[in-house]
């Protein structure tokens, strides 16, 4: 992890789920969004267990605030979803993210993960589980 100031802001922050402030000391690292449900739940993933660019705090972070809604909601998104074996049933580019896309997502029964990521790059941002 190479910590840098993020003189700018607005870097997609995935510990808190909120864009970066101008000041804020950020690090880009490495990530696979699928590692920690697979362990947690015993799915395989294979090859879908990729690897990807996230920023964070470079320091300690609180995470995400209560009760901001959806996090990253402002522009496309695509919301990928999974089945219980870590395997990707499809996407849907969404705008905005809101309940009717997650209810969407969530109504083929097979589906019991979704991600959802940046259009621009498929970066993760934040994954919703079946209840």
């Amino acid at each position: 992890m190479v910590p840098a100031l993020d003189e700018e802001g607005g870097a997609p922050l995935r510990c808190c789920l909120r864009h970066s402030e101008p000041g804020e000391r950020i690090a880009l690292v490495s990530y696979a969004p699928l590692r920690r449900w697979a362990a947690e739940t015993g799915a395989e993933p294979g090859a879908y267990d990729e690897q990807g660019p996230v920023f964070i705090h470079a320091e300690e972070c609180a995470g995400p605030a209560a009760g901001s809604g959806y996090p990253f909601a402002n522009a496309h998104r695509v919301l990928r979803r999974y089945s219980a074996e870590g395997r990707i049933l499809g996407g849907e580019l969404v705008d905005p993210l809101d309940d009717d896309a997650f209810h969407r997502a969530f109504a083929d029964l097979s589906v019991v993960l979704v991600h959802v990521r940046a259009v621009e790059y498929g970066c993760f941002y934040f994954e919703v589980r079946r209840a």
